[in-house]
C-alpha cells in the first residue's frame, strides 16, 4: 500500500533510495554530461547522496525540515561543486518551508518541492526555459501543487508530478543552453537532453516510487 503521509522515520530509507538511485545512474549522468560538460555530475551525485544518506542513518531528529536541512547541509560539503552547492541549497530551502512539522502529507511536499525550486533559481540565477534542472522540477512542483489543491494523495500526486518532469526532461532538447559549458556551444546544445533535468526527474521518480513502496528505480 502506498504511503499517505512522510514521517521523520522514512527519511532514513528514502535518502538510502537516492543514493542507490544516483549509484545506479551514475554511468549514465556521467555520459550525458560529458558530452558538453565536465562529465563528472555521476560522481558528483553519487557524494552528495552518499552522504545525506549517512546523515541520516544515524539521526533521531523528529522535526522534519530540520533532517532535509541536514541532508542539504551534508551534499553541499560533501560535494562543492554548482550542482552539489545547488542541490544542497535545494534540500535546505525545502526543509526551512516545512519546518517544525514531524509529518508530511501532499500539501506538505508541494510547498517543499516549491521551495526547492525558488533555492534552485536564487542561488543559481537560472529560470524555467534555461536548460537546467529547473526544467523538469518546476513543472513537477506545479503538479504537487495542482494535486494538492484537487484533493489528491500522495501518491497520485507524485505520480503527476513524475509525468511532468519526464515531459520536462524531453523539453529540454528544444531549448538553448544558458548556464555551463553547453552554453558556450548553444546551437549544439539544442538537440540534446540536459543532464541536469535528469538528475531533477530522478529525484521525483525515487520520491514516486519510495511513496509506492516499489524497491526498484529505474528511470
Amino acid at each position: 500500500m502506498a504511503r499517505e503521509t512522510l514521517f521523520p522515520a522514512d527519511l532514513k530509507g528514502l535518502f538510502e533510495a537516492l543514493r542507490d538511485t544516483m549509484v545506479s545512474h551514475r554511468d549514465k549522468l556521467i555520459e550525458l554530461d560529458g558530452v558538453m560538460g565536465d562529465g563528472d555530475l555521476g560522481l558528483t551525485m553519487v557524494s552528495a547522496f552518499s552522504a545525506a544518506a549517512h546523515e541520516m542513518s544515524s539521526s533521531e531528529e523528529a522535526d522534519m525540515g530540520k533532517l532535509f536541512t541536514r541532508a542539504g547541509m551534508s551534499m553541499a560539503k560533501a560535494a562543492p561543486s554548482t550542482m552539489g552547492t545547488l542541490m544542497g541549497t535545494g534540500f535546505m530551502r525545502g526543509g526551512k518551508a516545512v519546518k517544525e512539522k514531524t509529518a508530511l502529507a501532499l500539501g506538505d511536499m508541494a510547498v517543499f518541492w516549491r521551495a526547492f525550486v525558488e533555492g534552485l533559481e536564487e542561488r543559481g540565477k537560472a529560470k524555467p526555459g534555461d536548460k537546467t534542472i529547473i526544467d523538469s522540477l518546476d513543472p513537477a512542483a506545479e503538479a504537487l501543487e495542482k494535486a494538492a489543491e484537487a484533493g489528491k494523495s500522495l501518491h497520485e500526486g507524485f505520480q503527476a508530478a513524475l509525468a511532468a518532469a519526464e515531459t520536462g526532461v524531453e523539453r529540454t532538447k528544444t531549448m538553448t543552453a544558458q548556464f555551463g559549458r553547453m552554453a558556450y556551444n548553444q546551437e549544439k546544445s539544442k538537440t540534446l537532453v540536459d543532464p541536469g533535468s535528469v538528475v531533477g526527474a530522478l529525484l521525483i521518480k525515487t520520491f514516486a516510487d519510495f511513496i509506492s513502496e516499489r524497491e526498484e528505480y529505474h528511470f
